[in-house]
């Protein structure tokens, strides 16, 4: 039975050469598993002569052996479940060896069954090296897939890093053109705006030009007293020459404001917050608005009307930008009391009121109006972009959506709507405080 032995240790070495034959590591073990084929084959042949115990413990010790040294080694890592299989026979050769040693009796009565024990513990081996092969085909074919997978990820992953660098300059390309369509709009409104400002400004500046005229006048009769010698007078004339002045520098400053208020409204916003008097920004909005409609339209005339807190505190915000918002609502507010006044009767009366107010710690601003309303079909897409009610040429669809933007994405605040169809509508502005 030792032929068996010493076959599975000759096996087994030529199992471990194929298997690492196109390897990196063959070249280290090619020169080893030679001479251990032909050591295995030298010994065999010596043990011819030997009893067929002393033949046993040979072919299991050498199988041991080798068993031993392979599986201290790292690069055989991938056979050790073939290196088990061969322990069954290993066993049995040492039981065979010592039974035929110690109990030759014994051994010559159950022959049989030792011969049968062994040839199934070597009959296994083949088994488990069927299994194995299987097991290492499989892993052969993961490993491919495997690498496939890897191929096709890193193939992937490169068109996803291409498509992400194209979609950053698509965002890029987006947002130049966001930037032109919001510089668009302020340009618009800022042009509905110009009747509005002439309006305004004519005011201050026919103060200025009354004053200055009357002041003249003054300053001529002050030259007279005193040429009379009458100081008394030619004091009370400079007297109201100062008011006369003080007047001049007050309307003078109104005009300043307006015309600093519209190059503001008109630049790209710096997005720089700073305290800003909300009160005085609704109401300068407001008459604006007003005015520039009804340059448009001589016929059209509302009522103001205006609720201002006036303990209310100078708000953190872009000031621009909130005029901005304003000057779409109050905008927007006009133009629905101009069209309900085209077909409502001579009892309807077009007013626009407007309400600051400090509520559970925020600050509402509240535009109202009792126009023409917005129907309920339309509220979810009033403030998306480019959509309008208005007709073809008299609107850009922009101005809701940049000031829906402006509140809620650049403030952190809110911009609700309720409206009635046919009653009017209701846009209430919401800031935090901080």
């Amino acid at each position: 039975m030792s032929f068996f032995y010493f076959l599975a240790a000759f096996l087994l070495i030529r199992r471990l050469v194929k298997a690492i034959k196109f390897s990196i590591i063959y070249p280290k073990w090619r020169t080893l598993l030679t001479v251990a084929t032909w050591a295995v084959a030298g010994i065999y042949l010596g043990t011819l002569g030997l009893e067929d115990a002393m033949q046993d413990l040979l072919g299991s010790a050498v199988l041991l052996g080798i068993l031993a040294y392979i599986n201290t080694e790292i690069d055989f890592k991938a056979q050790r479940s073939y290196l088990q299989a061969n322990i069954p026979l290993v066993v049995m050769g040492f039981i065979n060896g010592f039974t035929l040693l110690i109990k030759p009796d014994f051994y010559d009565k159950y022959d049989n069954y030792f011969e049968l024990a062994t040839l199934a513990a070597f009959v296994w081996i083949f088994g488990r090296w069927a299994t194995s092969k299987k097991q290492e085909e499989e892993l052969r074919i993961s490993a491919e897939r495997r690498a496939e997978l890897e191929a096709l990820v890193r193939e992937r992953t490169s068109e996803l890093i291409k498509q992400k660098e194209e979609l950053q300059e698509i965002v890029k390309e987006l947002k130049t053109t966001q930037n032109q369509l919001i510089q668009s709009e302020k340009m618009a409104s800022l042009g509905e705006l110009t009747a509005g400002i002439a309006h305004e400004i004519q005011n201050p500046l026919n103060f200025v030009n009354n004053f200055s005229e009357v002041s003249m006048e003054l300053l001529d009769e002050m030259e007279d007293e005193l040429n009379k010698g009458d100081t008394e007078e030619a004091k009370a004339i400079a007297a109201d020459v100062k008011q006369n002045l003080e007047k001049i520098r007050h309307h003078g400053q109104r005009a300043d404001g307006i015309v600093k208020g519209m190059l503001q409204h008109s630049r790209t916003s710096n997005n720089t917050k700073e305290p800003t008097d909300i009160n005085k920004l609704s109401d300068e909005y407001l008459r604006l608005a007003y005015h520039g409609l009804r340059a448009k339209d001589k016929s059209f005339n509302a009522e103001l009307l205006t609720s201002f807190d006036e303990k209310l505190p100078q708000l953190n915000v872009v000031p621009q930008d909130i005029g901005r918002v304003l000057l779409n609502l109050f905008t927007n507010a006009f133009y629905a009391t101009q069209q309900k006044q085209r077909t409502a009767g001579a009892d309807y009366k077009p007013a626009v009121t407007v309400t600051t107010a400090i509520v559970k710690g925020v600050l509402n601003i509240n535009v109202k109006d009792n126009g023409s309303g917005i129907p309920e079909n339309i509220k979810d897409k009033i403030m998306q972009p480019f959509f309008t009610t208005k007709p073809t040429g008299e609107g850009t669809g922009l101005g809701l959506s940049l000031s829906y933007d402006i509140v809620v994405k650049a403030h952190n605040g809110k911009l609700d709507l309720h409206s009635v169809e046919g009653e009017g509508s209701e846009f209430i502005i919401t800031l935090p405080l901080i």
